[in-house]
């Protein structure tokens, strides 16, 4: 007998969980199907746990202020810690040119509604006493972002979801999406017919795999990046630090300390690393270290745990690929977060249940239009 469903969504994390859990508390059937053992194993686990509404566009400074109020008030609503903590984001400029950028950009986020704001170095070193000085021309510094825990926050996420009532599906594998005059009916996996009114393909590395069985082309390219995380210690500087200047392998770097006391890095890599490789490298950990003492000499005591490699799903213009299809109306895609699925997905779980229940809004179809699946890609986010 073929399981009928009202969704179904491929891919149990970052985003697939949290559009499930607000499809299942809208009362609809809901089905996630993943190849893994349990939620959040793919990119989620790799996630360093920042999320920010400090973005150039106007869809994802939205979507992330909706995610912002979910992550933050999530303790005070369910009694249940997920690592919260409302510690900000900063972007010191060291050049002229990033200073006019930033100051530039804030013009934009300002429109958007976004709580920025450009303080002095002296104010800056208040922040993250011990930051070096030399050529600190200032810095941007949005006080209602913040960090959280992937690890706690999936899990809360997903045993909500399953108190209103959706199914997971693991350790399958969809091999095959079943069409009818344009439409889907079901898919097909390696255990398994389903059958289903829409199909929401959340599956991050592989989201492009999924497009193919439709004869879809999507646009989405993982990108390897490296992380690591230090030994916790008593609290000594707030916001994350964003630090935009250039050097050897890396386009920027960021760090900052976690609820826990742990300070948690990462690095843009230059040129990319295309492809999925989940292996550490012995060259992230020297390049990235170097950097963070030169701009941050407190930490260079600290103690190392451990590093680790996941992936960016990108895009070509770093804007995620968001909506419905026209060649197939009832498949959805949320892929191509480009990092970001962790601090978009609860504000883009309940964008995609608008977009299922017909129930979207004017600013939901402004939001809509930076992520439309049939833009040129020939613009480019910010700070992406």
């Amino acid at each position: 007998m073929v399981s009928i469903y009202d969704v179904i969504i491929i891919g149990a994390g970052s985003v697939g969980v949290p559009a499930a859990m607000s499809l299942a508390e809208k009362k609809l059937e809901v089905l996630v199907i993943d190849p893994h053992s349990s939620p959040g194993q793919e990119n989620n686990k790799k996630a360093i746990g920042g999320i920010r509404a400090t973005h150039s566009d106007y869809g994802k400074i939205r979507i992330c202020q909706r995610s912002i109020e979910i992550f933050s008030t999530w303790k005070e609503k369910f009694e249940e810690n997920i690592g919260w903590l409302s510690n900000g984001y900063s972007y010191p400029a060291y050049t002229e040119e990033d200073e006019k950028m930033l100051k530039d950009l804030m013009k934009i986020q300002h429109s958007f509604g976004l709580n920025i704001k450009w303080i002095s170095a002296d104010e800056y070193n208040e922040l993250v006493p011990g930051i070096m000085m030399k050529n600190l021309r200032g810095a941007t510094y949005s006080p209602e972002d913040g960090s959280c825990s992937p690890l706690l926050s999936i899990n809360a996420f997903y045993f909500k979801s399953l108190e209103y009532r959706a199914e997971y599906k693991y350790r399958e594998t969809v091999v095959d999406i079943e069409m009818n005059n344009n439409s889907i009916t079901g898919l097909t996996t390696d255990k398994g017919k389903y059958s289903t009114k829409f199909i929401l393909n959340t599956a991050g590395n592989n989201a492009q795999e999924i497009g193919e069985m439709l004869g879809l082309d999507l646009p989405v390219t993982p990108d390897n990046h490296e992380a690591g995380i230090t030994e916790p210690v008593e609290r000594f500087f707030e916001p994350m630090v964003v630090d935009m200047r250039r050097g050897p392998g890396s386009a920027n770097f960021y760090f900052y300390q976690n609820d826990e006391g742990q300070v948690v890095f990462c690095i843009t890599p230059e040129p990319s690393i295309l492809g999925i490789d989940n292996d550490a490298t012995s060259e992230f950990l020297p390049m990235c270290s170097k950097r963070m003492v030169q701009i941050y000499p407190r930490l260079k005591n600290l103690k190392v745990r451990r590093t680790w490699r996941g992936q960016y799903p990108m895009t070509p213009d770093g804007f995620p690929i968001v909506g419905k299809t026209k060649e197939v109306p009832n498949f959805i895609n949320a892929v191509g977060m480009c990092g970001q699925g962790f601090m978009l997905g609860p504000g883009l779980g309940e964008l995609i249940t608008r977009i299922i229940t017909d129930e979207l809004t004017d600013e939901d179809h402004r939001t809509l239009k930076s992520f439309d699946p049939y833009r040129d890609f020939t613009g480019m986010e910010q700070f992406k």
